[in-house]
């Protein structure tokens, strides 16, 4: 009897020491697993405590499923919201057009009815001040149907040059404004190459009124020392040539033997929507795969 009570004493020990439980006088003892007898003393195991931690951790991963959930689901919702701006600007791009081609109406000198008429045409008469001519450059010659034979090609093979920016004094308004002539390649940029298109006689212009521009983020500043204009700063040109801040791009009618190319107008405004498109839905393909494969397919990633 003696050894027998040893024994239970160090079997009691020993599972107290390696199973962290607890032994009662009355002989149980609190384990980690099932319950059982083993030589008459009754072993009751703790799944209290393994219940808990793994109904934590099921809803620590439930939560964290359905959380990560929102990112394909906002990027998708991005994406689509993308689809519908740039349908909304293509057809801007379209009106814009359409009014380029309206039938032209008087120049007004109000700067908030001028910012109205936005790429509308407009009629002026006057003379040119060709002493006092602005470069903007590098452009290259709008030629749509040289455009339209090019489209897809990798390079282009048109020469590059400059738009020709002149003081016109409009006898009818009694103001003077800036006209772009139009275009000309380097070699005649020097206005003494091109001396028989400079028109000295009062002429009718029809041209498109187009707005001040803001510098993009790697447009080069504008060298007004060099006359150098890489973008249209209304302000300033007006201030250094001594004009209204009013420009009009005249067309291609008012083009003269050996003078600039006119209708140099390009009907463009910021269009990266399709890459946006490309970018929100690509994140949500991917985000929706990564989310399958370990909340449903149980896969770590």
């Amino acid at each position: 009897m003696l050894r027998a009570a040893r024994g239970s004493r160090l079997l009691g020990l020993w599972i107290s020491n390696n199973c962290s439980a607890k032994v009662y006088r009355d002989g149980h003892l609190i384990l980690c697993s099932a319950t059982g007898k083993t030589k008459g003393v009754v072993v009751g195991h703790n799944v209290a405590r393994s219940s808990t931690a793994t109904v934590a951790e099921g809803t620590n991963d439930s939560f964290l499923k359905w959380t990560l959930l929102l990112i394909p689901v906002a990027t998708f919702g991005l994406g689509t919201w993308q689809v519908q701006r740039r349908k909304w600007k293509l057809r801007l791009i379209e009106a814009l057009a359409e009014r380029s081609c309206l039938e032209p109406v008087p120049l007004p000198l109000d700067q908030l009815d001028v910012k109205k008429l936005e790429y509308r045409r407009v009629m002026v008469r006057g003379r040119f001040d060709h002493s006092r001519e602005l470069y903007i450059m590098p452009r290259s010659q709008v030629d749509p149907e040289k455009e339209a034979r090019e489209a897809g090609r990798l390079t282009s093979s048109g020469d590059t040059g400059a738009n020709v920016i002149t003081p016109f004094h409009c006898t009818d308004l009694g103001v003077r404004i800036l006209v772009n002539r139009g275009f000309v390649p380097r070699r005649k940029i020097n206005p003494e190459t091109r001396s028989k298109g400079q028109i000295t006689d009062e002429v009718e212009l029809v041209g498109i009124i187009r707005l001040t521009e803001t510098r993009k983020p790697f447009t080069p500043q504008n060298d007004i020392e060099k006359n150098v204009w890489h973008y249209r700063d209304l302000e300033a040109m007006a201030q250094i040539v001594d004009t209204e801040p009013i420009l009009i791009d005249a067309d291609f009618d008012s083009t003269v033997a050996g003078g600039p190319v006119g209708g140099q107008t390009r009907i463009t405004l910021r269009n990266e929507h399709l890459q946006y498109i490309i970018t929100w839905y690509g994140l949500c393909a991917a985000t929706s795969y990564m989310w399958f494969q370990k909340f449903i397919r149980k896969i770590p990633v």
